[in-house]
């Protein structure tokens, strides 16, 4: 299927991503701190990760499903950042139509896939708390592939339909994007078709984000129940720092993305642009220091790693 073929295909070939900043000046301020934030990113992640990997005393399923989300983070990071880049460096602001549709699938499958491996994180977190006498049972090495997995299926159901339903769309006259990469509501903006379909999928996409929050709440609910009944202090503390970390990145991630998507479509712009670098950037960059900075197993695991490489 070429663009320009059918009659509800567009005749564009390309886009132009207006970026985050206009001014030359600025944008090279812009370039120095996203290499800095990508660089940080992914030497963090994979960081927590090798640490996991290689420490014995870590092979469990919160360390499972935290490597997954390393592995998500720098992905996820890759698919925006090293492009935005690129195009800073060559001062081409431009992205073919089908570079910009795949952009688009990848971004929204990531997106979901992190979702879901937060949801099963919190999952892991209640088990562990709430039913600690059959956690082995119910978190097993087949369960914990199971749930990853079915990231993987939720994370394509949520993508694909946006991409394929964006695909037939036709595109007129003005091709500026007002962000720094392909989101669907930058795209749907400049769309010359009826959009009101894309827009019920969107609103569906975002009733999919609140669906794993919602069982994100009632676990912790059910956990920070557990928990007060606790008769000792330090017991209690230890429950409540085995969670804080999550629930920090659960807030990070999901109050950036209802920054965005939660409002009427008409309301979106350039400045948008600040809201989707948190949650495309920010967030991944600090995620390792999180799990790290309040995990004692997690900072020794880091030394121990650091030492073996610098002996």
């Amino acid at each position: 299927m070429e663009p320009g073929t059918g009659t509800n295909r567009t005749t564009l070939t390309e886009f132009i991503l207006l970026g985050l900043v206009e001014s030359e000046k600025l944008q090279s301020v812009v370039f120095v701190l996203f290499f800095f934030a990508y660089m940080v990113t992914v030497g963090g992640n994979l960081s927590i990760l090798a640490a996991i990997l290689m420490e014995p005393k870590l092979h469990t399923p919160m360390y499972f499903f935290l490597g997954n989300l390393s592995v998500l983070d720098v992905v996820c990071i890759t698919v925006t950042v090293p492009p935005m880049l690129h195009r800073l460096l060559s001062h081409k602001r431009t992205i073919s139509y089908y570079a910009c549709l795949s952009q688009l699938f990848f971004f929204h499958l990531l997106a979901g896939m992190d979702c879901f491996l937060l949801t099963a994180m919190a999952y892991d977190r209640f088990l562990a708390i709430c039913r600690p006498l059959t956690y082995s049972i119910r978190m097993s090495q087949e369960v914990q592939r199971v749930l990853v997995a079915g990231s993987w299926v939720i994370g394509i159901a949520n993508s694909l339909p946006h991409t394929l339903f964006t695909a037939n769309l036709s595109f007129c006259g003005n091709h500026e994007v007002a962000n720094f990469y392909c989101d669907i509501s930058s795209l749907l903006k400049l769309s010359c078709s009826d959009i009101n379909l894309n827009v019920k999928m969107m609103y569906v996409g975002v009733g999919f984000f609140c669906a794993p929050l919602i069982g994100i709440i009632i676990s912790y609910i059910q956990v920070f129940a557990t928990v007060l009944r606790v008769p000792s202090t330090k017991g209690m503390l230890k429950a409540f720092s085995t969670c804080g970390s999550h629930l920090t990145v659960v807030s990070l991630y999901y109050g950036t993305v209802m920054g965005m998507y939660f409002r009427p479509l008409t309301s979106y712009s350039l400045k948008d642009g600040v809201i989707t670098a948190m949650y495309t950037a920010v967030t991944p960059l600090l995620n390792p220091f999180i799990y790290s900075l309040r995990n004692r197993d997690m900072k020794a695991a880091l030394r121990k790693l650091f030492s073996k490489n610098i002996s």
